[in-house]
């Protein structure tokens, strides 16, 4: 049995959604992006990315939010099936 791929939410993809798994860290970014929201069991949707890739927008918690591409590398997220969206 294999184990499912760690993805952060700078390897999803537009309009794609998941569900956040962890914040990676205990440092003071890692405790703003938790302060943003983005703590385990949430669910996030990408909105979009900027032309060159960075910032990526997302939609949480009723809101929108823009991260760098390195900031969304630090939350896990497991990607959600289409069908699993409600």
């Amino acid at each position: 049995m294999s184990s499912p791929t760690l993805l952060t939410l700078a390897d999803i993809a537009p309009g794609q959604t998941a569900t956040i798994s962890e914040v990676i860290g205990d440092d003071a970014i890692a405790v703003r992006l938790m302060e943003m929201g983005l703590t385990d069991g949430e669910t996030v949707r990408v909105v979009g990315r900027a032309p060159l890739g960075d910032p990526i927008e997302l939609s949480i918690r009723g809101y929108k939010l823009s991260l760098r591409k390195l900031e969304a590398a630090r939350v896990r997220v497991q990607a959600q099936k289409a069908s699993d969206v409600t």
